[in-house]
């Protein structure tokens, strides 16, 4: 294969799409409303890509990706991704990302000290807004302080990292933060 190709595939929340190169998967772009603009998204970001047929590692990728957003266990540490485009420090940050277990979270803070690079909580955002690798590299797990967890990445489509938690089936004993996420308590009505 020569330069980039991609995919488009059924899942339960939607079709996604997934680009691949001879070193791995470039890119996850999780459903947009309508799957004409999910193709577009992938246009815009690989105008190199031609749709074809994935060899058989990217299918292995679709069918994890694919029973993740069913809500079923799968193991995607196996599957290999081309980071040729990626910074040194975001390749930390989703090599860290990799290994947070399904049902629980992290903060930005906290993989920075992970990291060691405890002030650059910013950074680990940056990284994990720019997340192309999406539900292969979980950044869905990674929250802001707070815990709020809203609109994912920038490849995420319209689904929101509360929506992905919640497929993930989530229990509020296993992280404190998902029990706030997943249950969010209304504000207060001033009297």
């Amino acid at each position: 294969m020569v330069g980039r190709a991609y995919s488009i595939f059924d899942t339960a929340i939607g079709r996604c799409g997934i680009v691949w190169s001879a070193a791995g998967v470039v890119a996850v772009q999780l459903p947009e409303a309508r799957e004409i603009d999910t193709r577009r998204r992938i246009y815009q970001a690989h105008p190199e890509a031609r749709e074809q047929r994935p060899p058989d590692d990217t299918e292995l990728a679709i069918e994890g990706i694919a029973a993740v957003l069913h809500g079923d266990l799968a193991d995607l540490s196996d599957v290999g991704l081309d980071l040729s485009d990626v910074l040194p420090f975001s390749r930390r940050v989703y090599e860290l990302a990799r290994t947070i277990p399904r049902g629980e979270t992290r903060t930005y803070n906290e993989i920075a000290k992970q990291l060691g690079a405890s002030g650059a909580s910013h950074s680990v955002a940056q990284a994990i807004a720019k997340n192309p690798f999406m539900i292969i590299v979980p950044c869905h797990r990674v929250l802001e302080a707070g815990n709020y967890a809203d609109r994912i990445s920038a490849h995420g489509g319209v689904i929101s990292k509360r929506r992905l938690l919640s497929i993930e089936g989530a229990h509020p004993v296993a992280s404190k933060t998902l029990f706030e996420v997943l249950l969010p308590v209304a504000p207060p009505r001033a009297n």
